[in-house]
């Protein structure tokens, strides 16, 4: 589809506008993304569910005005600066998820939890696996294996926030899955960064071999190994050295700067930036930053706020507006949407099988269950990706995709109550 000028968003004329730029088309998006995601996040959490369902769901309602005879605002979503936009709540978002764990708690998380994240990624890739070979049978298996992967990683945030509304952050049954769904987002993104190297390579003509799939499984592990050994050793000295500086906001600015410097050499390496930006948020521990606090100035936490607000409902306002509703009248995107949707339940709630019996399983297996940013951030990427001539996610497929994100996301507040209640009389 052509995109339409900007300027006829902004009712000027093409004549009045030729040295403009893009300013004007930037300022509109803007006007339409934080208020647009603002009130519907606030309608969401009226209702009880994450803003960020509020957000996802005013893009799709902005996408498909024109179904109704509104203003074509579809072509929004492939404008360039807004793509930008949205790239970078992507990366913040990712930052932000980083800076909610330690290498520490990482390391601490134990054999369990381990086995536990290993299940809640193993199954929900078998499952998406046959599902892709059901509903497109004579695709490539990189296309299931990329739908597959799109299942595997769990929210932390929003399973975070809901422990949180029902004080249960405490309980070793959520302290099990918080740990657990760390480490399913971290081989989550390592098992992205291995089937994209697939396709990639494919795209090109080539095969990517064993020792292949060894150097891109190495170049996520330097990654995430490498921050904590950067957090253990350099990550303070740098710090203690911005604090002798006596601008302000230079701990703000060397930690902004760390987070796109890691993100900038995960694009290089050919890893998606958002390892980059979780691992950059790894290092940087809470007790980097107490000089900052001891003279004055707000936690590293509270200053990333108003850039979370700018910029990471960009991103969710845009993937919802790169939802066609046109496409959930053929009736291959709605099996395909309760299939993956199906998948990605039970591949989620096998995850409590493995936790130990002492623990209410049942609990366990639905607070793995969100997939929240990060499968839409997974979902996003296949849209970009290239196998045989066309994309790995197209507009049907990524319609599913969001259908099962949105769907896992309703679904677990709820949930989560009634499995709290219901197993009250276990280890909680």
């Amino acid at each position: 589809m052509p995109m339409p000028s900007m300027l006829l968003f902004v009712g000027a004329s093409p004549a009045a506008g030729q040295g403009e730029g893009p300013v004007p088309g930037v300022l509109l998006i803007l006007l339409l993304v934080l208020l647009g995601a603002k009130l519907a996040g606030e309608v969401a959490s009226r209702m009880g569910q994450p803003s960020v369902l509020g957000e996802l769901l005013v893009g799709v309602v902005f996408g498909n005005l024109a179904l109704i005879g509104g203003p074509g605002l579809a072509a929004l979503a492939h404008q360039e600066t807004f793509a930008a936009l949205a790239e970078l709540g992507a990366i913040f978002l990712l930052f932000h998820v980083g800076l909610e764990s330690t290498p520490r708690q990482m390391l601490a998380v134990g054999g369990r939890a381990s086995l536990v994240a290993t299940v809640g990624v193993v199954a929900p890739i078998a499952l998406g696996f046959l599902v892709g070979r059901m509903t497109h049978p004579n695709e490539s298996w990189l296309l299931y294996a990329f739908l597959g992967s799109m299942l595997a990683a769990t929210s932390v945030g929003i399973t975070a926030r809901v422990f949180r509304d029902l004080n249960l952050l405490r309980t070793p049954a959520a302290r099990m899955v918080l740990g657990a769904a760390v480490v399913d987002d971290v081989m989550g993104l390592v098992v992205l960064a291995v089937v994209t190297g697939f396709i990639t390579a494919a795209n090109g003509g080539a095969e990517l071999g064993g020792a292949g799939i060894a150097i891109i499984v190495a170049k996520a592990l330097v990654f995430l190994v490498g921050a904590l050994v950067v957090g253990s050793f350099v990550s303070p000295r740098l710090f203690r050295a911005a604090l002798a500086l006596r601008s302000t906001g230079m701990v703000q600015t060397l930690s902004l700067s760390f987070c796109f410097l890691l993100s900038y050499l995960a694009l290089k390496a050919g890893l998606a930036p958002i390892v980059g930006a979780f691992a950059a948020g790894l290092v940087l521990e809470d007790v980097h930053f107490e000089g900052q606090i001891q003279r004055g100035e707000r936690p590293l936490h509270e200053t990333l706020q108003p850039l979370i607000a700018l910029f990471v409902p960009a991103f969710f306002v845009r993937m919802g507006m790169l939802v066609d509703l046109r496409a959930f009248a053929n009736q291959g995107v709605l099996v395909l949407a309760l299939l993956l949707t199906t998948a990605a339940v039970v591949g989620k709630l096998a995850c409590g099988l493995a936790a130990p019996r002492t623990m209410p399983r049942l609990l366990v297996g639905i607070g793995m269950l969100p997939r929240g940013e990060v499968g839409l951030i997974f979902a996003g990427i296949g849209t970009h990706l290239i196998l045989n001539g066309h994309t790995v996610v197209d507009e049907r497929t990524y319609a599913a995709a969001v259908f099962m994100v949105v769907v896992t996301t309703l679904a677990t507040p709820p949930l989560l109550l009634w499995a709290a209640r219901r197993g009250s009389n276990q280890a909680i």
